[in-house]
């Protein structure tokens, strides 16, 4: 009879220690919440660009190009934003953002979320409901760093292929904004630095002079410095 107890009692002992083991490994860890995301792009593909803040868990600056898992509604898409650029977001399921980051354990290929035309926060209206976003190709991955002084350069990376392009500001100390501006031209523009204090807008003139005649800024997409602060 005791050998019995103490066999039982030995089994529910590690039982109970796998279900806490269980429990630890399934923990989420500090990157874990509802990630809003700018969704930007145009005929030649679509873009989203997580709108950061200076603490956890939206200390991260994430840029990558996508594609839609219902192919009407990316065309959809494609056509609505692209023919008048303006701000929509997505409002994705809660996931770990670290799982993003190029070198994840557990990387994140795809993730459920709502459509809204217009910020999710501020009034947008969701146009589709739950569709399955593909991440196809990183653009950025990049902590942020809250004790960082403020960049006196600001840099602003292209994004996009074919014939439409955008350029996004690399997100480099405190304060700080986030920045996309809509390109318009043949080839992918180069690259741009331009001097700036951390959270105004560059002048677009200057922001002009630094691409070829032939390319041409359409119009800032998006521009945020509160929560950036």
């Amino acid at each position: 009879m005791k050998a019995r107890w103490l066999a039982a009692l030995t089994a529910a002992c590690i039982a109970l220690f796998a279900g806490a083991v269980c429990a630890e490994e399934s923990k989420p860890d500090a990157s874990y919440g509802l990630h809003g995301m700018l969704l930007f792009g145009g005929a030649d593909g679509l873009y989203a660009s997580h709108l950061p803040m200076f603490h956890a868990p939206h200390d991260r600056q994430v840029v990558f190009a996508l594609r839609l898992a219902e192919p009407a509604v990316e065309r959809r898409l494609r056509w609505d934003i692209g023919t008048r650029p303006r701000v929509w977001t997505l409002v994705p399921e809660k996931f770990e953002l670290d799982r993003l980051a190029p070198d994840a354990a557990n990387p994140l290929h795809s993730f459920k979320a709502d459509v809204v035309e217009g910020h999710f926060e501020r009034g947008g209206t969701t146009r589709f409901k739950n569709v399955t976003v593909v991440v196809t190709q990183m653009l950025r991955y990049q902590p942020l760093d809250a004790s960082a002084p403020p960049a006196a350069h600001v840099h602003y990376r292209a994004v996009g292929r074919g014939g439409t392009w955008f350029l996004v500001k690399d997100i480099e100390g405190r304060p700080s904004s986030d920045h996309v501006v809509a390109v318009r031209g043949m080839r992918k523009p180069e690259d741009i630095d331009v001097v700036a204090d951390a959270v105004n807008m560059p002048p677009l003139n200057a922001m002009r002079a630094k691409l070829p005649r032939s390319d041409r800024l359409v119009k800032t997409i998006h521009f945020e410095t509160e929560d950036l602060k």
